[in-house]
């Protein structure tokens, strides 16, 4: 497929992604009063505009690994491709991405039983974890420029930062959505006990499960990238001596 045609598919998807957005103006995070879910629907506006959502950020993702390819060669590598190790950190910060997702379902169960304390302790641990994944993704960075490895004209090098900063954007985006509903559920702790329950089922589950869907997405969005750095990076660790 041509660079031009995956443009098209693209810039086609995202105005597809607009017009649904400027229909479903109601944000996931925001109070739902009564939901399209207790109503009875199966695809609330929420829904379908994530869904749609995911559906451009696939195709962009796609289309860089395609230009990943097709920069570096297909039968021949290009003469200035050079590989390069991975920092080794890339490691503790995927154990820590895979610990958020754990948590987000963990979160995603308790909110569909109306278990508040739960809920937000899953949402906490889930959010420290991925910040944790966004500290270690900027000690990654650093790490690369301070080895000996970092050529700023190497194209290994720029797809190691395009590929990775792209996915830290999106992560950045998915705690903004978590800072808000951990603000929102505050207000939940001054309601009495008797009625908590059915007001976090009724205000936060759906809100929880589409986080918990971006979450598992991030995840597997992250595990793509790191094998294709992985399988194209040469056979040798990080010397940690280069790196103090």
């Amino acid at each position: 497929m041509s660079l031009t045609v995956a443009y098209s598919a693209l810039i086609t998807g995202i105005l597809v992604w607009l017009v649904l957005v400027t229909r479903f103006r109601t944000k996931s995070w925001e109070p739902l009063g009564v939901t399209a879910e207790i109503d009875g629907q199966r695809f609330p506006p929420q829904r379908v505009g994530l869904w749609v959502f995911l559906a451009v950020v696939t195709s962009l993702f796609g289309l860089f690994i395609a230009a990943f390819f097709m920069r570096m060669g297909h039968d021949v590598v290009a003469p200035d491709w050079k590989p390069f190790p991975e920092p080794m950190i890339l490691w503790i910060n995927t154990a820590a991405l895979i610990i958020g997702s754990v948590a987000m379902q963990w979160a995603r169960s308790s909110v569909a039983k109306g278990d508040a304390v739960s809920t937000r302790r899953a949402l906490i641990v889930a959010g420290v974890m991925t910040l944790a994944f966004l500290v270690g993704q900027v000690l990654a960075w650093r790490l690369m420029i301070m080895s000996g490895y970092f050529q700023p004209y190497n194209p290994a090098v720029a797809f190691f930062y395009l590929l990775t900063l792209l996915h830290a954007l999106h992560v950045i985006g998915g705690m903004v959505v978590w800072v808000r509903m951990l603000l929102r559920m505050r207000a939940v702790n001054a309601a009495p006990p008797a009625t908590e329950a059915v007001d976090v089922r009724r205000r936060f589950r759906l809100s929880v499960e589409l986080c918990t869907v971006y979450w598992h997405y991030l995840l597997f969005v992250w595990l793509v990238v790191f094998a294709l750095l992985l399988t194209h990076s040469i056979d040798s660790e990080f010397v940690f001596d280069r790196l103090c």
